[in-house]
């Protein structure tokens, strides 16, 4: 186990019908900071993207890209270095029990935003560190289950479940009241360094020199630019698999192969570039 020794997890079971999302704000924030990091090595790892697959670049954290850097590391002392806007609370929880499971020390960086699904992850360093300016972002579960009425109404009580589950995680570590956990995430709280530290979420700042290093290599910027449109989107309620359609339509076809639905594209191009218009002169 690691060294503070945090316990496993309770992961509730993953619905079918149920689409992980992170809330408009929190992508907003994080395609502002496009923070990357020029520390590389086998006993650090840098979460610089969403945390699940991320069919669209090809990118994402997932469970099993971290098993393989915990794998390398071969139990020597990690570092974490985050910039995530979360995504797939099940992704996150099964990150945040790898961690807990892993033998040698872990130390967390926050070197701009770990929100949702990261924030959890944040959960099992034995030392979290916070750059200045930085934020920790927590909320209840953020996502859509879709069906029947009969799925709708019983919607609430699952994600009760999962906000129990979060809660657990924050609870294990904070020094506040569960009471205290339970109304920040229903107020979508982001918190600053000082106030991470003041309730146990975080336990020091992080070195001002070596936030510069990890800074100094930007995200290709055509990735941020999409980034940025996904966070104007996702302002306008349109949902994830939604906006993703509309952004790849956007770009145009992966390839030069004429598509049969080519006009049902630039129609939703069309649509797209009038409402960042509108949003642009609101």
């Amino acid at each position: 186990m690691s060294l503070r020794n945090p316990p496993q997890a309770k992961a509730p079971p993953r619905p079918k019908n149920f689409r992980w999302d992170a809330p408009s704000d929190v992508l907003e924030n994080w395609a502002a900071n496009p923070l990357a990091a020029a520390e590389s090595g086998d006993t650090v790892i840098n979460m610089f993207d969403v945390i699940g697959y991320d069919y669209w670049d090809g990118g994402g954290i997932t469970a099993k890209w971290v098993s393989e850097q915990l794998n390398a590391a071969r139990g020597r002392a990690v570092t974490v270095n985050i910039n995530s806007p979360g995504g797939d609370m099940f992704e996150g929880i099964a990150i945040y029990n790898l961690f807990a499971q892993y033998p040698g020390e872990v130390t967390v960086n926050v070197v701009a935003l770990a929100a949702s699904a990261a924030s959890i992850i944040a959960m099992a360093g034995d030392t979290v560190n916070m750059a200045t300016g930085s934020f920790l972002m927590i909320h209840n579960c953020w996502g859509i289950v879709v069906g029947n009425q009969n799925d709708m109404r019983g919607a609430a009580d699952l994600f009760a479940t999962f906000d129990g589950a979060l809660a657990d995680i924050y609870d294990e570590r904070a020094s506040i009241s569960r009471d205290e956990i339970v109304a920040m995430m229903d107020a979508e709280s982001f918190i600053s360094p000082a106030d991470a530290i003041a309730k146990g979420f975080a336990d020091a700042m992080l070195d001002a020199a070596k936030v510069e290093a990890k800074a100094s290599s930007q995200v290709d910027g055509a990735i941020m630019a999409r980034r940025r449109m996904e966070a104007a989107l996702a302002r306008a309620d349109i949902s994830r698999p939604d906006r993703r359609q509309m952004i790849e339509a956007l770009g145009g076809p992966r390839d030069a192969t004429p598509r049969p639905d080519a006009q049902r594209d630039a129609s939703v191009t069309a649509g797209i570039q009038s409402l960042i218009q509108k949003m642009a002169s609101a």
